[in-house]
This record gives structure tokens, C-alpha cells and sequence, in this order.
């Protein structure tokens, strides 16, 4: 599947405000089921999901919903503010379980797997760059609830929003991982083992282990357990756990020094 990065906030920000906040919604007219940006958005996200996002177009959508692309013109003005759309309303699929009486450590993985899910998902989200994030009611919605996660961890305002940060970008490189990984096997037809299996002989004519002896060791072993070159499963786990690890040193030595200046 063919790869594109887009932008999020590349519309007029007054109207792609209004449209998440629905307060710019206009009724529809004529025969056919009523055209509303719901369904304008679902549509949308329909074609991002199976097609990916160098598909997604307004005649794209239009075609989808079996409407004029015109008619989607009076709804939404644009790509860049139907893309904030999407967005904001993917944001509003993350499960939200109760996190009262869980401890901090608890939540924050309950928030990375809640978001590794939401990539399965909606793959195209790895190719949204999202420095200027749609303001939406959902996306606001999931940020206020993230941040509960460590609300009571005695951490300042600005590293509550560091810690989350941190381990959302975990997450989006831990789902790149995992996406690219499939989508290579679907493009090509092999198997990571059957990649791997495809350059061992090869490879054992022409390695040196005597020159790159942890290569061929750690390497070897990897391949091994893996049946491949990574187990996406197994590094995101791995990966997860550490970070908490050094989330929890950093904690503790808030609680320890709670006026200590600067990181």
C-alpha cells in the first residue's frame, strides 16, 4: 500500500472548529438520505482504512456515499478540514475505563494499549503529523482523561504533559513497527521466517562471525525466536515496560526532590 503523510490543521481553523464542535451543521435537501458530516466522516474514514490515505479524496468520499462531490462541498469545504474531522472523531474511539483507585503505573499502560489499538484500527494514522492537533471535543476529551493517569503521581503540570507525551510517541513508533510489518507481508507475499529462511544460505557463505561476533550471536538468536528479523508483540511489551520503569525512577525522585529545577 502506498504511503502519503498529511497534515492535520491545513484547513481554515474557524470552520474546521465549527464542524467538530457541530456548530456549523447544515441541513440537507432533495430525495436522497439526508448528507450530514457524520456521514460525510464516516464515509471518509471508511476509505482511509481500507485504501489508505493517498486514496482519500472528496470525489473518493463522494463516490463512496454515491453523491456528487459537489454536494460534499456544502457540508465540508475541504480535505484539510475533513481530515481534522477524522481525527477528532477516531480520537473518540479510545476505551476509557474508570481509573479511580488504580495506580499511576497502571493507567499509563492502560492509555498505550488503549492507543496501539486505536493504530491497528485506523492504520492511516501513522501518516497524519499532528504538531497542530484538530481541537476537538474528542481530542480534548481523550487528552483530559490521559492526563488522569498521573494526576495524583506529584509531578508539575508541564511533566504531566511530558510523561504523556513520552509514552504516546512510544506508542506510535511501537504501531509503525507493527503496521509496516504486515503490510509488507501482505505486499509481498512472505513471511517474515520465509524472508528470513530466503537469505540464511546466502548469509551463512558469507558471514564472518570471528568479525561481527555479536551480530552473528545476537543476530542468530533473534532470528531464532522471532522466526524473522522482529516480533512486534514482544518489542512493544518489552519497550513499554522499561519506559514505565524510567517514568517510575523519575516519580520517585519528584516525590523525593519536588522543587529540584528543570528535568
Amino acid at each position: 500500500m502506498t504511503t502519503v503523510v498529511e497534515y492535520s490543521g491545513s484547513g481554515d481553523p474557524a470552520r474546521s472548529l465549527a464542524l467538530m464542535w457541530r456548530t456549523a451543521e447544515r441541513p440537507s435537501r432533495g430525495a436522497k438520505p439526508a448528507l450530514t458530516v457524520a456521514r460525510i466522516v464516516r464515509a471518509a474514514i471508511d476509505v482511509a482504512d481500507g485504501e489508505g490515505l493517498v486514496a482519500l479524496s472528496m470525489r473518493r468520499v463522494a463516490d463512496q456515499l454515491g453523491v456528487g462531490t459537489m454536494s460534499l462541498y456544502t457540508h465540508v469545504p475541504g480535505k484539510g478540514e475533513l481530515l481534522d474531522l477524522m481525527l477528532d472523531t477516531v480520537y473518540g474511539e479510545t476505551e476509557r475505563p474508570d481509573m479511580d483507585g488504580r495506580p499511576w503505573r497502571e493507567r499509563l499502560d492502560q492509555v498505550a494499549r488503549a492507543n496501539l489499538a486505536l493504530y491497528s484500527r485506523h492504520p492511516w494514522l501513522l501518516h497524519v503529523a499532528t504538531t497542530r492537533p484538530p481541537l476537538g471535543p474528542n481530542l480534548i476529551a481523550k487528552y483530559d482523561y490521559e492526563l488522569r493517569a498521573v494526576a495524583d503521581a506529584g509531578l508539575a503540570e508541564i511533566e504531566m504533559d511530558a510523561v504523556l507525551s513520552l509514552v504516546l510517541q512510544y506508542v506510535h513508533g511501537a504501531a509503525r513497527v507493527s503496521v509496516e510489518k504486515s503490510q509488507a507481508e501482505r505486499q509481498t507475499g512472505m513471511t517474515d521466517n520465509d524472508w528470513w529462511m530466503a537469505h540464511q544460505p546466502f548469509l551463512a557463505k558469507i558471514g564472518d562471525a570471528a568479525k561481527y561476533p555479536l551480530a552473528t550471536a545476537v543476530g542468530s538468536a533473534a532470528g531464532a525466536a522471532f522466526d524473522g528479523t522482529i516480533d512486534p508483540g514482544f518489542a512493544f511489551e518489552f519497550g513499554l515496560s522499561r519506559l514505565l520503569d524510567g517514568i517510575e525512577v523519575f516519580v520517585n525522585r519528584s516525590a523525593d526532590h519536588p522543587s529540584r529545577p528543570g528535568p
